[in-house]
């Protein structure tokens, strides 16, 4: 199974980063509704564990907020093979958006 490890460096606090990805998670939820389906996120403290289902393939990983990253780890399907280098890029390109300094 292909594994995905991303940090993303930020300079935001660790409240208000853990709160942006909170936010993001919560409107993926309603978004992507069509494409997504059955995500379930668990936190526990800075940290949390989550779940979808997306294009039929059921990815899992986690998320750690620390003082000054984000590190993203992420279970793909061996369909996704092919794709991981595009997820990759895209979770990345994604999060560093989400954690750059407003």
């Amino acid at each position: 199974m292909p594994k995905l490890a991303i940090v993303v460096p930020h300079e935001l606090s660790e409240e208000e980063a853990l709160g942006r990805i909170k936010n993001l998670l919560s409107e993926m939820k309603t978004r992507y509704a069509t494409s997504f389906s059955d995500l379930e996120e668990r936190w526990s403290g800075n940290e949390g564990r989550f779940s979808v289902k997306a294009m039929g393939f059921r990815v899992a990983g986690g998320v750690a907020v620390r003082p000054a990253e984000v590190a993203i780890d992420a279970d793909l399907p061996m369909a996704a093979t092919p794709f991981k280098g595009r997820v990759e890029q895209l979770i990345r390109s994604q999060a560093e958006q989400l954690l750059a300094r407003r």
